[in-house]
């Protein structure tokens, strides 16, 4: 193999290796405030204020009412009873306009935990851009998983588009919390 042919080989296999910058475990989560749905009905949802009554579980999802983004609203609702046990609170997060996430808060997560809109700002404050193949965003965001500790550290960060493992890991890392306390 000539060392021409080598580089164009690692370059090749660099821009194909999907990009993977969310916030790292340790950082300091930006807070936000924005329009979330519970149980339908729309509020204001403010990071700082549900850090002040414990950690959060703040996971983002690519697209309301879409299979994947479905069934892990389902899984979040079955489990919100054991992280409102820890004291911990969960809070889903896409780019779905107020009226969508209204619908999903009841349809989706049964009313069991609010759903808020990620604007742009958030997006990219937490990394979670979704970028297609051609290097442009997707207007969604990607499948990513933040457990929030009170003091605002990120403790857990679980990025995967596959649903399955999100609501067992972040619901690990808060009786991790709960346990060092």
């Amino acid at each position: 193999m000539t060392r021409k042919f080598a580089f164009a080989v690692a370059i090749a296999t660099a821009v194909a290796l999907p990009a993977s910058a969310e916030l790292p475990v340790g950082a300091k989560a930006p807070l936000f405030a924005t329009q979330g749905a519970l149980a339908g009905k729309q509020f204001a949802f403010n990071l700082r204020t549900a850090l002040a009554k414990g950690p959060v579980v703040l996971y983002f999802y690519p697209k309301a009412f879409t299979q994947g983004c479905t069934l892990e609203a389902h899984a979040f609702a079955e489990a919100t009873p054991q992280f409102r046990k820890l004291g911990a609170t969960v809070i889903g997060m896409s780019n779905d306009d107020i009226d969508t996430l209204k619908r999903f808060s009841t349809e989706a997560c049964r009313d069991k935990f609010a759903v808020a809109a990620a604007s742009p700002k958030i997006v990219k404050a937490y990394d979670v851009d979704l970028v297609g193949a051609d290097g442009k965003s997707t207007g969604m965001t990607k499948r990513t998983s933040f457990v929030i500790a009170r003091n605002g550290r990120i403790t857990m960060v679980h990025s995967d588009m596959n649903y399955a493992d999100h609501v067992r890991l972040t619901l690990e890392a808060v009786k991790a919390l709960k346990a060092r306390r």
